[in-house]
């Protein structure tokens, strides 16, 4: 069965890094468009950075030039490399499995992982 696995969330000071990873198994991984999504306390679902099949990335304008999304296809891992973390960052962080291999939207996201909690507070 599809499993996708979050870790590297914590504390961290705003300004400050962490890198995401999440492990992913059940399915043929690098033929699926993976994704970020978070959700902060009492919020709804933000859609964070995209990353299809063939490479392609995006990012939400909130984030957009200081999160990087990667994969190691070999290794079925994808990474959200977080710099320049602020307080409206923090929230719990899901790793996600698009549906298609180019990448859609939240309605294309048909796995999720737990979640890992990120936290930017000083």
């Amino acid at each position: 069965q599809v499993q996708l696995v979050e870790s590297g969330g914590g504390l961290v000071q705003p300004g400050g890094s962490l890198r995401l990873s999440c492990a992913a198994s059940g399915f043929a991984f690098s033929s699926y468009a993976m994704g970020w999504v978070r959700q902060g306390l009492g919020k709804g679902l933000e859609w964070v950075s995209a990353l299809g099949a063939g490479g392609t990335t995006s990012y939400a304008d909130s984030v957009k030039g200081r999160f990087t999304v990667s994969r190691d296809n070999a290794k079925n891992m994808l990474y959200l490399q977080m710099n320049d973390l602020k307080p409206e960052d923090t929230a719990v962080y899901y790793c996600v499995k698009d549906s298609t291999y180019y990448g859609g939207s939240l309605t294309s996201y048909e796995y999720w992982g737990q979640g890992t909690q990120v936290t930017v507070s000083s």
